[in-house]
Parts: C-alpha cells; sequence; structure tokens
C-alpha cells in the first residue's frame, strides 16, 4: 500500500493530468494547510510537477509556529522558579519574547539550570510527575494531540501535583479568518489537513465549499495522496463546482474519533485565543474548564491566561506571514542566514512542521531535480 503511495511513475501520472488539465484554467493557488503536507510537497519535489498557472502555498498548519511567546515566557518563570517542566521536543526550543537576562526558550533555561524534560506525550509526563514533584506540562497542539493530552485528565488519572499550560488551538477557525481577514483572497482551494480530520472529522471542513466556493480535499500524506487532492481540486475548478472531498477514506471518516471529541467537550470550554504574530481569532482555542481550574498551570502559579493582543513577532521575522500564505520563507531577509535549523531564529525554523525549517532541509532545487528528475 504505502509502496504504491510513492510510486515514481503513478506521481507522474498524476502529474500530467494535472498539466492538461491546467490548461483550460487561470492562475491557481491552493493551500495546503497541514506542516506534514508541506514537507511532503518540499521532500517530494511536487511543487517541480506543478504547471506554471498552479501555485501551492503553505498554511497555518504548525502548532508550534503559531504558540504566542506569551505561553514559552510563562512556561519558563515556572522552570526558572523551581517547577519542573515538562514539553515536546519542539517547544523546547521554541524562542519567547526578547527579555535582557531572562531565558528565552525552555531550552536556554535548562542550560541555566531549570529542571526541564522534553518527552514523547503525555503520558509520559504523568509517569514522571508521579515522583511528586511539581510539574507542569507545556501542552501545545491542534486538535491531533488534544484527546491524548487531555485523557489523564478525563478520566481522572493525573497526579495532583501535576498541571497543564493549555495552548491548544483548532484549525476551522484559524482557515475562516485566513478566508475572511483577506477579500478577494488568491486562494481557490484547499488541502485540508489529514491528522486533524481522523479526530474531528471531514464534515468540519464543508464550510469552506459553502461558505466560500471554494474546493475542499482532505489529504493523505503521501506524493500520490497529495497529486490525487490537487488534480480533484483543479477538476472542481474547472466544472465550476465547490464541494469537500475525502480522500484520505482510509483513515478519515464523515464525524470523526467519537470518543476523542468526547474527551475535548467534556474538559475544556472553546474561547477566543491569539496566534503568534496574527493576533486573536475568535473561538479558536481551548480552555480547561471550571471544575478542571486546579489544573491550570497558570492559574495554580498566578501567571494568568492572555488576554489582550500584544504583537509578540520577533524583529526582522516573517513567519506570520509565511504561516498565512502571504509570504515564502526566501521573502524573509532572515532565511539562511540569521536563522538556520542549526540556529532558529524564528518559530517557523524551530518545528518539524514549519514551512522554514522544510524548506531549509529539502528545498534547493538540485536536491528535488535529484528526486523527480528532469521533466
Amino acid at each position: 500500500m504505502l509502496a504504491k503511495l510513492r510510486d515514481r511513475e503513478v506521481s507522474l501520472k498524476i502529474a500530467k493530468k494535472i498539466k492538461e488539465l491546467s490548461k483550460n484554467l487561470d492562475n491557481i493557488k491552493i493551500m495546503n494547510f497541514c506542516g506534514t503536507h508541506e514537507w511532503t510537497i518540499t521532500h517530494y519535489g511536487i511543487r517541480y510537477l506543478m504547471p506554471e498557472n498552479v501555485e501551492l502555498i503553505a498554511g497555518p498548519g504548525c502548532p508550534v509556529c503559531i504558540t504566542p511567546a506569551h505561553y514559552v515566557d510563562a512556561t519558563v518563570k515556572l522552570a526558572m522558579e523551581g517547577v519542573r517542566v515538562l514539553t515536546f521536543g519542539d517547544s523546547y526550543r521554541l524562542m519567547g519574547s526578547k527579555r535582557r537576562g531572562i531565558p528565552k526558550s525552555l531550552e536556554e533555561a535548562k542550560e541555566r539550570g531549570a529542571d526541564v524534560e522534553i518527552v514523547y506525550g503525555m503520558l509520559d509526563a504523568v509517569k514522571i510527575a508521579k515522583d511528586g514533584k511539581e510539574s507542569a506540562f507545556f501542552a501545545v497542539g491542534f486538535e491531533t494531540t488534544a484527546p491524548a493530552v487531555l485523557s489523564p485528565l478525563y478520566s481522572g488519572e493525573i497526579p495532583e501535583n501535576m498541571s497543564l499550560v493549555v495552548a491548544h488551538r483548532l484549525t476551522p477557525p484559524i482557515m475562516r479568518y485566513v478566508l475572511e481577514k483577506f477579500p478577494g483572497s488568491p486562494i481557490r482551494g484547499v488541502i485540508a489537513p489529514g491528522h486533524v480530520s481522523t479526530i474531528t472529522g471531514s464534515s468540519t471542513w464543508e464550510f469552506v465549499a459553502e461558505d466560500y466556493g471554494i474546493p475542499i480535499a482532505v489529504s493523505g500524506f503521501e506524493p500520490v495522496d497529495v497529486l490525487l487532492s490537487i488534480l480533484e481540486i483543479l477538476r472542481q475548478i474547472d466544472r465550476g463546482e465547490a464541494r469537500l472531498f475525502n480522500e484520505y477514506s482510509r483513515a478519515v471518516s464523515y464525524k470523526g474519533n467519537g470518543r476523542a471529541l468526547r474527551i475535548i467537550e467534556s474538559t475544556t470550554d472553546v474561547v477566543d485565543a491569539a496566534w503568534r504574530g496574527i493576533g486573536f481569532v475568535p473561538r479558536s482555542g481551548l480552555a480547561l474548564k471550571e471544575e478542571l481550574s486546579e489544573f491550570d498551570a497558570l492559574r495554580r502559579y498566578g501567571i494568568g491566561e492572555m488576554v489582550e493582543w500584544r504583537d509578540d513577532s520577533l524583529p526582522g521575522c516573517r513567519c506570520a506571514e509565511v504561516t498565512l500564505g502571504m509570504a515564502k520563507p526566501t521573502d524573509c531577509p532572515l532565511f539562511m542566514r540569521a536563522c538556520t535549523p542549526e540556529r532558529p531564529y524564528g518559530p517557523c525554523m524551530v518545528s518539524g512542521e514549519g514551512t522554514c525549517l522544510i524548506w531549509a532541509k529539502y528545498g534547493s532545487s538540485e536536491f528535488l531535480r535529484g528526486l523527480i528528475g528532469d521533466l
């Protein structure tokens, strides 16, 4: 199965159909929302298979990239004050605010002696916290990771000495924000995130077609998946249609994962939430329910939630524009100069789902042409 989805000849045949179909179309921009789709597109050289009038642009599908500096600053503060902070590897390197004399990341806090541990997931964090030490888990992610993080709260298995810094964000609201914030948006099609959709169901994306008249495809993550999704979007545009297409039906159902959704709904409320470099987006975040507030680290330690917008873009960094599809990594003056995979500056260079890091690793034309050959 996997071999077929990565088959070079099959991919080239689909690409040929895309080129033939696109001859009848004007310039088309398709947003691939998810960071993993951006990885597939860049790693396998799919942009080089596109005709000149079909452009693939990255979207806001990197949860680490859009996590506000406020939460990084909060976890650094906790770590420096003796609370053990548990986190994922990507958020470990994420930069907070630039404040003189204060660690800018959890990585730097650990270098200064703070107790910071990288964990694979929430279950690992719970096991570690059972030793009784005050611990806080930095919960970053979209709907994909939220059920696993919230599950110990749902089942009552979280230690009393453990709390959460909840920075979970919801994906449909930011997609709506992108389409409404920029009237006359050049986006003509959307590739919806497959991982998120395994939780939410494909139905959560119907609004893109119904409210905005834009074809949308829930896609898997192999080259053939992505190419088939692009082909379907172009077919709809050619026919003057706009509807939801579930290319990833082998993993995504229409209604989603009922148990996972119950866990989210039982433990959190949907709230207005900030996105790094972007601002507050209505009903786009999760916050622990009032009855679970004792496990909210920001409340427990008197730090407070982010309630007013403060632009947390780093000077010179264009990450926010990259996540909104308004700029490419190569448009940023810091890209591969002051901001590299070895020494990341902006959040888009930190995470494996960040567009800048993906382009830095796999974006050279020589590398891509070596994968797909001269066409």
